[in-house]
């Protein structure tokens, strides 16, 4: 894990993770899996501390997954495998080990850099991202029927609200490869960089590219970033008369705090004129 200063925005931060097992095509074991979640369970009390605080100012603009070496993440370990019903328990103690768990409640964009095999349970944590941007060499697979295996963190209900009900039934059902042009041309993947591309900073293309949105995310009021991915997360979880309602909470919340400062229509204006 590192937290690094934004190139165009150096009072902002991102943290990247990265998943480093490269020989094993960063397939998680259970300590893997559980310091994942310890991970971005800190994360998550980091921003809520910042929230109860009224912290206006915290430099957090975004979280970005990436593996170390040919693969995003191949899955599961299959020799030390995280225990399956832990996985999908809905006990508190089994979710201060599920790394899905805490990321679907990050307060900040996720972007998955994600280059090489993604598959499985790698697949359900690039599910669990904001923004994916791969490379040429991306590939997804979901092989839960393949082996046997019940999907635990959300791949059969993300997958299809990304790519649609039909497309997401042909992945799973069929075990079949997407690759990146088909992953982009389906909205899996928001964006395709060339993994030949050089970079001055040592990066792989993809991790460079995904430094570059969080940036992009950076210029903007942090506050009103997170609020609109909390609106977002919401209301996609609801029907869209429910999602309508939700945001108007959300937004008279919203501005019968700021109102009074005065300054969101200022910046408006500004930006207008």
């Amino acid at each position: 894990t590192e937290r690094i200063a934004l190139p165009n925005n150096p009072d902002r931060t991102c943290i990247i993770i990265t998943l480093n097992r490269p020989d094993s095509l960063n397939c998680f074991s259970t300590a893997v899996c559980h310091d994942l979640a310890k991970i971005f369970q800190e994360i998550h009390d980091e921003l809520q501390n910042d929230a109860a605080k009224n912290n206006k100012q915290t430099n957090l603009a975004a979280v970005i997954l990436t593996g170390n070496g040919p693969a995003f993440c191949a899955g599961a370990d299959l020799t030390d495998p995280p225990n399956p019903l832990v996985q999908s328990s809905d006990l508190w103690e089994h979710l201060q080990c599920n790394p899905v768990h805490f990321m679907d409640r990050c307060g900040v964009p996720i972007i998955g850099a994600v280059h090489g095999y993604c598959i499985t349970g790698g697949f359900e944590l690039a599910l669990a991202c904001d923004i994916l941007v791969g490379d040429d060499s991306t590939k997804f697979k979901d092989t839960h029927v393949k082996f046997g295996l019940a999907p635990c963190w959300g791949l059969s209900q993300k997958l299809q609200r990304r790519v649609g009900p039909g497309r997401a039934k042909w992945i799973s059902f069929s075990a079949t490869t997407v690759r990146a042009q088909q992953a982009l041309d389906w909205g899996l993947l928001n964006e395709i960089v060339s993994a030949n591309e050089s970079t001055t900073n040592g990066n792989s293309a993809v991790l460079t590219r995904a430094v570059e949105m969080a940036d992009e995310i950076a210029k903007n009021d942090t506050v009103m970033v997170r609020r609109y991915k909390r609106a977002l997360v919401e209301g996609g979880e609801m029907d869209l008369m429910h999602g309508l309602q939700r945001e108007r909470e959300l937004g008279i919340s919203h501005y019968l705090e700021v109102m009074n400062d005065g300054s969101t229509f200022e910046g408006a204006k500004e930006f207008i004129t």
